[in-house]
């Protein structure tokens, strides 16, 4: 079956292309120019993906995001011609799963698309247990245990749950924020930075057993992914 796509996009020229362009790689599209309506459609009928850009009448793209994400994961892409790094940290830290900034190609706007859906829709038969350097590394949420060819990683409990948030959506960026979250559920009052200690001490441990691989990438003023 196709996958349905959103294009949420007040420039109709542009959402015209993109939406021929992702019809041609088969996909069913479905254009709207008004954050208002896009939002009752998107509580009405959720598509496969959602294409969001940021600036919109009615409803701001990051409202659009910040409403969805109360209830939904669908994978959302944000599109936007504002660059500036806090637009690009605040619309992951709402959980945006990948940001294009415009002018963009439409090319890579459909790539940007199958490889989100990719990343966040396995295939039907395959595992979705992670894989680094050829290796498929088990993650045990019951006995909060990694391992790797059966041997575990002997993770501390927080390097555990760092971990499985990061290997649990590969290639998605995390903010700190958002990893604190996922390691501390106890309502403490801990600086984001704590994460950065965590995750030397998790790198380390994944040296030893992928001494040739590196599977979690830092991103420079946005957070961090899990890239097997």
């Amino acid at each position: 079956m196709s996958k349905q796509i959103l294009i949420v996009e007040d420039e109709l020229d542009l959402a015209q292309i993109l939406a021929e362009y992702l019809q041609r790689d088969g996909f069913v599209t479905t254009t709207l120019a008004d954050g208002l309506v896009a939002m009752a459609a998107l509580r009405r009928a959720p598509p496969q993906l959602l294409l969001l850009d940021l600036m919109l009448p009615g409803m701001d793209g990051m409202s659009i995001l910040r409403e969805l994400r109360k209830t939904s994961d669908l994978p959302v892409i944000m599109m936007t011609a504002r660059v500036e790094e806090i637009d690009r940290l605040l619309g992951l830290e709402l959980g945006a799963d990948d940001y294009i900034c415009k002018p963009y190609s439409p090319r890579e706007v459909v790539a940007r698309v199958k490889t989100v859906l990719r990343r966040t829709q396995p295939a039907a038969g395959l595992a979705a247990t992670p894989k680094v350097g050829g290796s498929v590394l088990e993650i045990d949420a019951d006995a909060l245990q990694a391992r790797v060819a059966g041997k575990s990683l002997e993770l501390t409990a927080k390097e555990f749950r760092l971990l499985q948030a990061l290997a649990s959506k590969p290639g998605r960026v995390f903010s700190r924020a958002q990893l604190l979250d996922a390691v501390y559920d106890d309502n403490l009052e801990v600086s984001e930075r704590a994460i950065d200690s965590h995750l030397k001490n998790l790198r380390k441990k994944l040296a030893l057993v992928f001494p040739d691989e590196e599977p979690i990438r830092s991103i420079y003023g946005v957070g961090f992914a899990f890239e097997p």
